[in-house]
Protein backbone atom coordinates (compact mmCIF):
# COMPACT_ATOMS: atom_id res chain seq x y z
CA UNK A 1 0.00 0.00 0.00
CA UNK A 2 0.94 3.50 -0.95
CA UNK A 3 2.48 5.27 1.98
CA UNK A 4 0.81 8.51 1.24
CA UNK A 5 -2.55 6.84 0.94
CA UNK A 6 -2.55 5.16 4.26
CA UNK A 7 -1.26 8.46 6.00
CA UNK A 8 -4.47 9.89 4.09
CA UNK A 9 -6.31 7.28 5.75
CA UNK A 10 -5.02 7.45 9.47
CA UNK A 11 -5.69 11.44 8.85
CA UNK A 12 -9.21 11.06 7.77
CA UNK A 13 -9.96 8.58 10.78
CA UNK A 14 -8.56 10.77 12.73
CA UNK A 15 -10.75 13.63 11.79
CA UNK A 16 -13.99 11.75 11.97
CA UNK A 17 -12.52 10.91 15.92
CA UNK A 18 -12.85 14.45 16.92
CA UNK A 19 -15.63 15.24 15.04
CA UNK A 20 -17.52 12.28 16.68
CA UNK A 21 -16.08 13.54 19.59
CA UNK A 22 -17.04 17.16 19.11
CA UNK A 23 -20.43 15.79 18.61
CA UNK A 24 -20.76 13.72 21.70
CA UNK A 25 -20.05 16.55 23.84
CA UNK A 26 -22.69 18.71 22.54
CA UNK A 27 -25.09 16.11 22.63
CA UNK A 28 -23.71 15.69 26.41
CA UNK A 29 -24.30 19.83 26.91
CA UNK A 30 -27.32 20.08 24.83
CA UNK A 31 -29.82 22.40 25.82
CA UNK A 32 -33.74 22.01 25.95
CA UNK A 33 -35.07 26.04 25.94
CA UNK A 34 -35.34 25.50 30.10
CA UNK A 35 -31.66 26.45 30.95
CA UNK A 36 -31.00 23.09 31.92
CA UNK A 37 -29.25 20.55 30.55
CA UNK A 38 -30.98 17.94 28.62
CA UNK A 39 -31.01 14.26 31.11
CA UNK A 40 -31.16 10.82 30.40
CA UNK A 41 -31.31 9.49 26.98
CA UNK A 42 -28.62 12.54 25.47
CA UNK A 43 -25.81 12.06 28.31
CA UNK A 44 -26.24 7.90 27.45
CA UNK A 45 -25.97 8.62 24.00
CA UNK A 46 -23.09 10.75 24.27
CA UNK A 47 -21.24 8.97 26.84
CA UNK A 48 -21.95 5.47 24.51
CA UNK A 49 -20.25 7.82 20.99
CA UNK A 50 -17.22 8.81 23.56
CA UNK A 51 -16.57 4.99 24.92
CA UNK A 52 -17.12 3.30 21.37
CA UNK A 53 -14.78 5.91 19.55
CA UNK A 54 -11.69 5.47 22.77
CA UNK A 55 -11.82 1.79 22.93
CA UNK A 56 -12.10 1.67 18.74
CA UNK A 57 -9.30 4.04 18.43
CA UNK A 58 -7.72 2.18 21.50
CA UNK A 59 -8.23 -1.06 19.35
CA UNK A 60 -6.98 0.24 16.15
CA UNK A 61 -3.34 1.45 18.03
CA UNK A 62 -2.54 -1.56 19.84
CA UNK A 63 -3.51 -3.63 16.57
CA UNK A 64 -0.78 -1.29 14.73
CA UNK A 65 1.20 -1.59 17.14
CA UNK A 66 1.30 -5.49 17.77
CA UNK A 67 2.08 -5.66 14.05
CA UNK A 68 4.26 -2.95 13.84
CA UNK A 69 6.85 -4.72 16.52
CA UNK A 70 6.14 -8.43 15.17
CA UNK A 71 7.82 -6.97 11.57
CA UNK A 72 10.48 -5.45 13.61
CA UNK A 73 11.21 -8.58 15.76
CA UNK A 74 11.26 -10.48 12.69
CA UNK A 75 14.02 -8.26 11.01
CA UNK A 76 16.27 -8.10 13.96
CA UNK A 77 15.47 -11.00 16.60
CA UNK A 78 18.66 -10.35 18.50
CA UNK A 79 16.50 -6.64 19.43
CA UNK A 80 13.69 -8.89 21.16
CA UNK A 81 13.55 -7.84 24.19
CA UNK A 82 13.91 -4.00 23.30
CA UNK A 83 11.53 -4.05 20.86
CA UNK A 84 8.93 -6.32 23.18
CA UNK A 85 10.06 -4.00 26.24
CA UNK A 86 9.03 -0.57 23.96
CA UNK A 87 6.10 -2.65 22.76
CA UNK A 88 4.47 -3.04 26.21
CA UNK A 89 5.29 0.13 27.52
CA UNK A 90 3.37 1.94 24.90
CA UNK A 91 0.54 -0.76 24.94
CA UNK A 92 0.02 0.51 28.61
CA UNK A 93 0.04 4.60 27.38
CA UNK A 94 -2.75 3.35 24.99
CA UNK A 95 -4.26 1.50 27.82
CA UNK A 96 -4.50 4.48 30.17
CA UNK A 97 -5.74 7.04 27.61
CA UNK A 98 -8.86 4.45 27.51
CA UNK A 99 -9.39 4.22 31.16
CA UNK A 100 -9.48 8.60 31.37
CA UNK A 101 -11.35 8.17 28.46
CA UNK A 102 -13.62 5.54 30.77
CA UNK A 103 -13.16 7.90 33.65
CA UNK A 104 -14.86 10.82 31.35
CA UNK A 105 -17.51 9.05 30.54
CA UNK A 106 -18.44 8.00 33.81
CA UNK A 107 -18.48 11.73 35.07
CA UNK A 108 -20.53 12.91 31.97
CA UNK A 109 -23.23 10.43 33.33
CA UNK A 110 -23.02 10.58 36.68
CA UNK A 111 -22.12 13.69 37.93
CA UNK A 112 -22.60 16.48 35.16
Amino acid sequence: MNKTLKFTGIVAIVIVLALTMLLAASIAYADDGTGEAVQGFDKGLASAIAIGLAAMGGGLAMGIATGKSTEAISRQPEAEGKIRTTFILGLVFIETAIIYALVVVILIAFVI
